[in-house]
């Protein structure tokens, strides 16, 4: 630690009182020896002795080493004045050697500056590196340097590390070893993974880089991996976490690329009844009953086919056995950059509830508590699904999450999302036809509910959305009810209008008529008059090419919106223009009815 002399303002280090005296006693004997000399007429007295306090005192102040220069050329000039006759030989001799002693001064001067700020910038930047730095013998690695980040890492003062040797900062001898023998190849090294050991003992994770500046000395870089080390940690735990739940999940895992299975999960195997080793590499078409094969190639490859990707679907498999099986399946592509597409693809095992419902149009109590039963099923598993999936989203930086698999994440929570979706309204479906969902009455403002739903929704940034209701409107009627029906009709005229999407909301006025109608219209695919029956049916009838869903019109918010309606005493309508749109005109009662509902049609 330096100590300082402080006078007023000034502060001088105690090197700085060491070299001042040096300068003044080395100035002090030149005087006296050339005056001496002088005095005697011996000729070996040189004016060159002079240069030592000059250079002195130029190495250590720089340009302040002038100063010196010029008092040794003051008393040189005063001792050849005092010894010597003058003439103008003598005088100008004189003068040209006290020259000598500034422009000495000045270009060694000149000359160290440039040295000591080319070193203040190597030094800057090994101390200020953004990792740890460290200089070291290769005979004895006795450590010669080393920057602040390095001692902070370990957690050595610098005077420690002085008096340490660099080999010893290893964890084992097994590290030490393979150091020894990298280091004994004679090559500069990058990257040599390996633990050193902090002052308390505790691992240290570290990559080396390391190269010769000299025939001994050599440049070490500490790069700190711990975070890193830590974090592969943690994904290696995330990692067996979720390949557990996908190996015990229920539901069918399957991922395509370039149409081949790259992946498939044990209950896929179940399902299909083929082990995974003999159907990995072929093409999922493959297990596709034949009448569905056309449309499965469009559903599995929106983009070759440029149609819009349907989500969710239904097909007919052919298991090993032979016999026909009926799946759910729900799509979501997963697209790399520079990478081909690939499919992940959710399957959901439909056969015995198909069968089930396949007996009868209305379901029964134990139909309905086999609904139940299978959606309970269905949704237990989804819990954790989500549970991590959003864990990854929310903390990125934690797991390693980069932009491209974090778009892949999200694509992931809208397919489970839509599939939970899809489950609470089988749920809700079963609830309805138990009976055990009364109506609750209210009067409510039609305007603002349609404005709420749109809001709530985000269709503004999906659609350019039209609407032409009285701001005065009011029904009397259930407000949750309506608001579902409403928001089940403007997601299907969004979803299944053309670009631009254009959806018009209008009111239809007429005062002696005892239904308020509604209007809902797109710009969409429409629908032909043999699909109309099906869009508002949940299940279709598993005996029949038609069981397939037009347009992935899986039709439960369709089927619950109809229901509700039909308990308020109402209906709904549609008129569809194949490839021009489709309108869906909700009539609703404008007076709560006695009693009864409103006949199917």
């Amino acid at each position: 630690m330096e100590r300082y002399s402080t006078n007023r303002e000034y502060r001088i280090s105690r090197p700085d009182i060491i070299h001042l005296l040096v300068i003044v006693a080395l100035t002090l004997c030149c005087i006296i020896i050339t005056a001496v000399s002088f005095s005697q007429h011996m000729e070996t007295a040189y004016p060159q002795i002079f240069f030592f306090p000059i250079l002195y005192a130029t190495y250590y102040y720089t340009w302040r080493g002038i100063i010196v220069a010029g008092v040794c050329a003051v008393a040189y000039e005063a001792l050849v004045y005092l010894y010597f006759s003058q003439n103008a030989f003598s005088l100008g001799s004189t003068i040209f050697q006290t020259l000598i002693f500034i422009c000495v001064a000045a270009g060694v001067a000149y000359f160290i500056e440039k040295l000591k700020i080319s070193e203040t910038r190597y030094h800057s930047i090994f101390e200020f590196a953004l990792h740890g730095a460290v200089i070291f013998d290769k005979n004895n690695f006795a450590i010669r340097l080393t920057n602040t980040r390095f001692k902070t890492l370990l957690g050595y003062s610098a005077d420690e590390l002085a008096r340490m040797n660099f080999s010893t900062l290893f964890l084992n001898s097994d590290e030490q070893h393979r150091f020894f023998t990298e280091l004994g190849s004679g090559e500069d090294i990058k990257n040599f993974d390996t633990v050193l050991v902090t002052k308390t003992g505790a691992p240290c994770h570290v990559i080396l880089s390391w190269s010769m500046i000299d025939e001994y000395g050599v440049n070490c870089s500490v790069v700190d991996i711990n975070e890193c080390q830590s974090l592969r940690t943690v994904l290696d735990d995330t990692y067996t976490q979720y390949e557990q739940v996908i190996e015990n999940s229920p539901i069918g895992i399957v991922i395509l690329k370039d149409r081949k299975i790259l992946f498939a999960n044990p209950a896929f195997s179940t399902f299909s009844e083929y082990k995974p080793d003999e159907i990995i590499g072929t093409e999922l078409s493959s297990l596709i009953h034949n009448d569905d094969l056309e449309e499965f190639h469009v559903f599995a490859n929106p983009l070759e086919t440029k149609t819009p990707p349907a989500l969710i679907a239904e097909f007919r498999f052919i298991s090993k056995s032979g016999g026909t099986k009926l799946a759910m399946l729900f799509f979501t592509p997963i697209i790399q950059k520079g990478h081909n597409p690939a499919v992940l693809i959710n399957i959901v095992d439909s056969t015995e509830w198909e069968k089930q419902l396949g007996s009868s149009r209305q379901p029964n109590e134990e139909q309905r508590d086999i609904i139940k039963a299978v959606a309970q099923e269905l949704r237990t598993p989804l819990q954790p699904i989500m549970g991590y999936l959003h864990l990854l989203i929310q903390d990125p930086m934690t797991y390693g999450i980069t932009d491209e698999t974090r778009q892949i994440l999200d694509r992931c929570i809208k397919s489970v999302d839509q599939e939970r979706q899809i489950i609470n309204q089988m749920l809700e479906l079963s609830v309805l036809d138990s009976g055990d969902a009364p109506l609750e009455y209210s009067v409510f403002p039609v305007l603002d509910l349609i404005r709420k739903i749109i809001e709530t929704g985000g269709y503004i940034l999906k659609a350019e959305i039209n609407i032409n209701v009285p701001q005065e409107l009011t029904f009397e009627a259930d407000v949750h009810k309506i608001s579902m029906v409403i928001d089940a009709m403007i997601a299907n005229a969004v979803t299944y209008s053309k670009p631009p999407k254009k959806i018009w909301i209008i009111y239809r006025i007429a005062p002696l008529h005892p239904f308020h109608e509604i209007e809902i219209q797109d710009n969409g695919l429409g629908i032909t008059d043999s699909q109309l029956d099906e869009i508002f049916t949940p299940i279709q009838p598993a005996d029949a090419h038609k069981q397939k869903r037009k347009y992935d019109r899986v039709g439960f918010s369709l089927a619950i919106a109809k229901k509700y309606i039909q308990m308020h005493g109402g209906y709904i309508s549609v008129d569809s223009i194949k490839n021009i749109g489709s309108t869906f005109t909700i009539h609703i009662p404008k007076q709560k009815p006695d009693g009864g509902e409103h006949p199917e049609t």
